[in-house]
């Protein structure tokens, strides 16, 4: 995957596929090839917002924990 190093990055990019996916020159080769980045971005975000989570719930338990000691 290309040097993407925040999750704002590969929304800021997914954001421009989508643009050029909805313009009406889109051609068919580009398409695909623009599908498949799509594809690396959405899998790159769906990591970025599990490792958040599991970091949100793993400070979550220790706060709970610290509350009950």
């Amino acid at each position: 995957m290309e040097n993407l190093n925040t999750y704002a990055e590969a929304i800021a990019e997914l954001e421009s596929i989508v643009a050029r996916i909805q313009d009406e020159s889109c051609e068919i080769d580009t398409l695909k090839s623009l599908t498949s980045r799509a594809m690396e971005l959405l899998k790159f975000c769906k990591g970025k917002l599990f490792e958040t989570d599991e970091s949100l719930k793993k400070l979550l338990e220790e706060l709970d924990e610290t509350k009950q000691a």
